[in-house]
This record gives C-alpha cells, sequence and structure tokens, in this order.
C-alpha cells in the first residue's frame, strides 16, 4: 500500500537568483540571493507550509545546485524522494529583474535541456500518483519529450481520481518554435499539417484527465482560445474538468464549477514587491481548501490572501505564508507592508 500523500506536484524546479536591490536591471545589481525555484516545487512548499504532506516529481543536475535544491525541500517539509539526478544537463537556474509594482522579467537558462523535461514514465511512482489527494501538473511538463509522455500517463493513472489539477502555465520559451504554430495556421499549400503537436492540442489532451484548471488569461487563451474570463471557464469545463479558476491578475479571481457555483474574487490589497510567487502560494492555497472542502468562494478568498502575502516578499519559496499569515490577512482585510529590510 503506498503512502498517502495529500499532494504531489509534478514538473519545473530549479534554483531562483533574486537581486537584493530593486528597481535596478541586471547588469547593475551587485547582490543576489539564492532560493529553490520552480512552479510546481513551489506549489508543493506553499501546500507543505499550510500543514500538508507534500511530495514533487523532478529531477534536477547532478550538481551543487541539483544537492542545494535537495536541502531546501528537506527543510520545507517537501518529500524529495522522487527528485532524481540528470548526467547530461545541469540543473537550471532563473534570474529575474525586479521592477514593482507590475514588472518583473524573468530569464531562464535551461540550454540544452532542463533536467525535469527528461521524468521519464518508467520512473514514475504511479500507485503513488494515483493514491494522492491532490495531484498537480503543468503545462511546461507536457512541452517536450519524455516529460510530455511521463505527465499524460500520470493524468490516465489518475483516471480523474481525487483531485487532479492542471495548471496551465504557459512559458511559450521551454515550447519547439514548430510546435506554436496556431491551430487556424495548420494548413498551408492546400495540404494539411498534423497539429498534434501545438500548444492547445497538448493542453486539451491532458485537460480531459483534470478535475481542476488553473491559469491567467494568456493562458486560458492558449488552452481554449478563449480570453473573456467567463467564456474561458466555460470552455475549460467543456474540455472536462468540474472546477476553472481563472485568475485575472489587479482584478481578482473568477471560479466556476461545473454545478453552476460562481465565485468572481477581488484581490486584496498589498504593496507588490515581487509578484512571481504568488500563484504559486495561490496554488498551495487553493490545494489546502480544496482538501479541506471548504465552499468555493472561501477558498478563492484564501487563496489570494496567500498569493498577496508572497507578492509583498523577495522571494518565492521562503516566503510562503503559514496558516495564521493567512488568517490574520483575511482578518484585516489587506497584507501589512513588511518593515524596511525585514526577511523574506
Amino acid at each position: 500500500m503506498p503512502e498517502l500523500y495529500d499532494v504531489i506536484t509534478m514538473g519545473r524546479i530549479g534554483v531562483d537568483l533574486y537581486p537584493l536591490q530593486t528597481g535596478r536591471p541586471l547588469a547593475r545589481v551587485d547582490t543576489f540571493g539564492k532560493f529553490l525555484g520552480g512552479s510546481p516545487t513551489n506549489v508543493a512548499v506553499a501546500a507543505a507550509r499550510l500543514g500538508r504532506r507534500a511530495a514533487v516529481v523532478t529531477r534536477t543536475g547532478r550538481d551543487a545546485f541539483g544537492e542545494y535544491l535537495h536541502q531546501q525541500l528537506r527543510e520545507f517539509g517537501v518529500d524529495d524522494r522522487w527528485v532524481t539526478p540528470v548526467d547530461a544537463y545541469p540543473t537550471p537556474v532563473t534570474f529575474c529583474e525586479i521592477f514593482p509594482p507590475d514588472d518583473f522579467p524573468l530569464y531562464f537558462y535551461r540550454q540544452p535541456k532542463a533536467p525535469d523535461l527528461e521524468i521519464r514514465e518508467s520512473e514514475l511512482d504511479l500507485d503513488a500518483v494515483r493514491s494522492a489527494r491532490v495531484f498537480w501538473m503543468t503545462g511546461t511538463g507536457l512541452c517536450a519529450e519524455p516529460s510530455r509522455a511521463s505527465t499524460l500517463a500520470a493524468l490516465r493513472a489518475r483516471d480523474r481520481n481525487g483531485i487532479t489539477v492542471f495548471d496551465l502555465d504557459w512559458r511559450p520559451m521551454f515550447w519547439n518554435a514548430d510546435s506554436t504554430t496556431s491551430e487556424s495556421d495548420s494548413t498551408t499549400s492546400g495540404s494539411t499539417t498534423s497539429t498534434t503537436s501545438t500548444p492547445t492540442a497538448r493542453y486539451r489532451e491532458a485537460l480531459a484527465h483534470a478535475t481542476v484548471a488553473v491559469g491567467n488569461l494568456d493562458e486560458c487563451e492558449i488552452a481554449t482560445g478563449e480570453r473573456e474570463p467567463y467564456a474561458a471557464a466555460r470552455a475549460l469545463i467543456a474540455a472536462g474538468v468540474e472546477l476553472a479558476v481563472v485568475k485575472q491578475g489587479p482584478k481578482g479571481v473568477l471560479a466556476v464549477h461545473r454545478d453552476g457555483t460562481v465565485a468572481d474574487v477581488p484581490p486584496l490589497p498589498v504593496e507588490v514587491v515581487n509578484g512571481l510567487g504568488a500563484g504559486d502560494a495561490f496554488g498551495g492555497a487553493l490545494c489546502h481548501g480544496l482538501l479541506a472542502g471548504w465552499e468555493t468562494e472561501h477558498v478563492m478568498r484564501y487563496a489570494n490572501a496567500a498569493g498577496a502575502i508572497v507578492a509583498s516578499r523577495l522571494a518565492c519559496s521562503s516566503a510562503m505564508p503559514f496558516p495564521y499569515e493567512v488568517e490574520t490577512a483575511l482578518t484585516a482585510g489587506a497584507v501589512a507592508s513588511r518593515p524596511t529590510g525585514a526577511t523574506p
């Protein structure tokens, strides 16, 4: 009998190097902080911070940065048993620039290939994936083989059991240029070119196995062709999910359930320091609220608050909130500004 996990996430991992000086381009930054990164990995950290038993399925390089990521996962209480090394590729590094309140350019160093795209189906513990209360996968996991086949194998093993979350996670720079042609551009010179490798086709394949879909407006458009929030939510439900969560940035979040429940929740006021980790905190809190069986609106408000807290801090992983912090923000109706020089 496999050990029961509340949350298993699968996909991207790496080292985030964040400037310790905000409002400067990288060329003028002198000091950086080093943090565990990668969206699904941060979701596992966020869930663990909220008291959930979490694990991540991913791969690193066989190098010092890979060792660092194992250390960080253990410190955050995330099971790293399915984090394995790849000899051929280095652990990825990501830099960002920080220009509050809404400009945070990312620079991914994942060449020639990221180890987390080398997750292989033969190495998956499908019994554990099948039995987890929540399984969380991402769009990035569909961008290359063997990760794509492994992600779909995990989804098929789940067979829509429990809560299966598809984080739409659209990162166009990770997809081969030949695979990003839209379906409307799939005919040339009277002949038809196969569209099975387009992101939209891959997303639709995964949506058929998911019970929850989460994404911003750009990601929803890639998955469904719809950008208007309510139309996007309806399209996600038509594609197979039970709950569609559409993140609208400063307009808040829209959640629509197949049973007709709708929650359109405004954001929590916050003085933004770095918005990059907010979505991952939202994801961990979403898992927590769904597992708790809360009403949809309460889940969204709680997840919004968790995201806002991280947006008020510099880091991602180490900034994930504890339950008392989320409750304090909800009670106050806003996120309190951190003192200058406070640790993330």
